[in-house]
């Protein structure tokens, strides 16, 4: 996976840097207004079966990969790892800054308050209750100690 933003998806200066959450991350390079589209997430689009497959080898390898899988619907999955747009580097947070909507079967973040030059962009990554437990390392006065719902 590359660690680059692809100024096509975006219409904000975004830049790549290390984060204090989990390794690198996505931050502002200049203000964004509230409620604005910051960055596509875009990658291969991919079935279900096929990111279950990829799941299993990743965790089998000696290095596992950081794995950067979007569910869209009945099904398909986007793997942000392989032609994104550098959306897949954004952390999650149980305080995020951006909120995720699907819009014609593209996923799109929105920024849901003002966010300052310099600040880490971050998502609730909102993994079901059901999935393997991870632990969350966000450091938010609310943070539920998992990336999980619960």
């Amino acid at each position: 996976m590359r660690a680059k933003i692809d100024p096509r998806f975006t219409n904000w200066r975004l830049r790549v840097g290390r984060s204090r959450i989990h390794g690198l991350g996505v931050y502002a390079a200049e203000p964004i207004a509230r409620g604005r589209k910051v960055i596509e997430y875009t990658g291969e689009r991919i079935t279900l079966r096929e990111a279950q497959i990829r799941f299993t080898r990743m965790m089998q390898a000696r290095k596992p990969k950081l794995f950067c899988l979007f569910e869209l619907n009945r099904g398909r999955v986007l793997d942000g790892g392989v032609r994104g747009s550098g959306a897949e580097i954004i952390n999650h947070s149980c305080e995020p800054n951006l909120r995720s909507r699907q819009v014609r079967g593209h996923i799109l973040y929105f920024s849901t308050r003002p966010i300052r030059k310099g600040e880490e962009l971050t998502v609730d990554y909102q993994f079901s209750k059901e999935a393997i437990r991870v632990r969350c390392s966000c450091g938010a006065r609310s943070c539920r100690g998992t990336i999980n719902l619960t």
